[in-house]
């Protein structure tokens, strides 16, 4: 582990911060013992949370900070008084290169703005995307967008797919990482212009990039591709429907599992293969999304998380945080082919 690895943390942001922050940095301590954390945010609120966490007393220093921005803030109401408050600062931090990578629990739209505003787009990119790791039958995949763009066109699906491959090759640590568009037919007629053009501007453009084509919806947890590229709009419901699957599964086991003696006989029985399922259906082990395109590593947990699914989005961060990913991404933008180029779009370097 690299001992110069410095994590900015929004020790505001989230439904359980601060104490399910802290809790987060504790058991991540244990994994990253050198990995060093700036926690920004509000001292008599993370002092108390810090009480009893004698490990972290020489990891953590608490940078004080006046305000938070709320979890139903809007983006644009919280760049207004942004400047003050924890998850600004903890992206500066980034910015001013004190720190490697920065994460939030908070506010998905205010910290995308916030970081836009901040960190700027990776020139040549249209615009930054969200990209998560997804269980699947064959391990993990990645999917991105899952909520940053509502509308996208060609050429961004185009850099979606150039910057999760990346992604991909340094969290799935693959060679050569297979990568698919979601639409809703693998047939070369089937989907929107929009879909169908990305599809062919990827199959013209000459790059190393093993691009699968068409994927559908049942092909991201069969594990198909190891990258799923998708409009924001889709990804983000298709990443509700699969939590609200596995939480109604759960449900139906829990329920079959009480209806009788026999059954509850047989769940004890079978208590370690539960166990097992139990483990691999928490959303706790795949959280933690990261913002791709930006000119720095922003890594987004579930705002509703407790500490050992902050642990994990922080594992991710530390990651990322060791990695060349934006370097990547800047030599890709800056060799693009011609015909990759001539989709067009407007660049967007900073938010407005």
């Amino acid at each position: 582990m690299n001992s110069e690895i410095i994590v900015s943390v929004d020790g505001m942001g989230g439904d359980n911060a601060p104490q399910a922050i802290i809790d987060g940095l504790a058991l991540a301590h244990v994994r990253h013992p050198k990995v060093k954390f700036l926690v920004h945010g509000d001292h008599a609120r993370l002092q108390p949370a810090l009480l009893g966490k004698s490990s972290l007393k020489h990891v953590v220093q608490v940078v004080h900070c006046d305000d938070a921005v709320g979890m139903d803030d809007k983006p644009a109401q919280a760049l207004r008084r942004g400047r003050n408050t924890s998850m600004w600062r903890a992206i500066d931090s980034v910015r001013s290169k004190e720190a490697n990578v920065v994460i939030s629990a908070g506010n998905t739209g205010a910290l995308m703005a916030m970081a836009k505003v901040q960190l700027r787009t990776v020139p040549g990119l249209s615009r930054p995307a969200i990209a998560a790791l997804w269980p699947t039958i064959r391990g993990q995949s990645v999917v991105l967008d899952v909520g940053a763009n509502v509308d996208t066109d060609a050429r961004q699906l185009v850099d979606f797919a150039l910057m999760g491959e990346a992604y991909a090759r340094v969290v799935l640590a693959l060679d050569r990482p297979s990568v698919g568009l979601l639409n809703i037919g693998a047939e070369e007629v089937k989907g929107n212009d929009e879909v169908r053009d990305a599809a062919a501007a990827l199959r013209a453009s000459g790059l190393p990039l093993r691009f699968h084509g068409f994927v559908e919806g049942d092909d991201i947890s069969a594990g198909t591709v190891d990258v799923v590229i998708t409009s924001g709009f889709a990804g983000n419901i298709a990443l509700k429907a699969a939590e609200g699957t596995a939480r109604l599964i759960g449900h139906y086991i829990r329920s079959a599992m009480q209806r009788s003696l026999l059954s509850r006989i047989g769940y004890l029985l079978s208590k370690p293969g539960f166990n097992v399922l139990r483990q691999k259906m928490d959303p706790r082990a795949v959280n933690g999304g990261v913002f791709l395109g930006l000119n720095g590593v922003v890594v987004k947990s579930h705002g509703g998380t407790d500490g050992v699914g902050f642990a994990t989005a922080l594992d991710l961060a530390i990651e990322m945080g060791e990695s060349d990913f934006v370097a990547r991404i800047a030599d890709s933008m800056a060799h693009l082919p011609p015909s990759i180029a001539a989709l067009g779009g407007a660049p967007a370097q900073a938010a407005q």
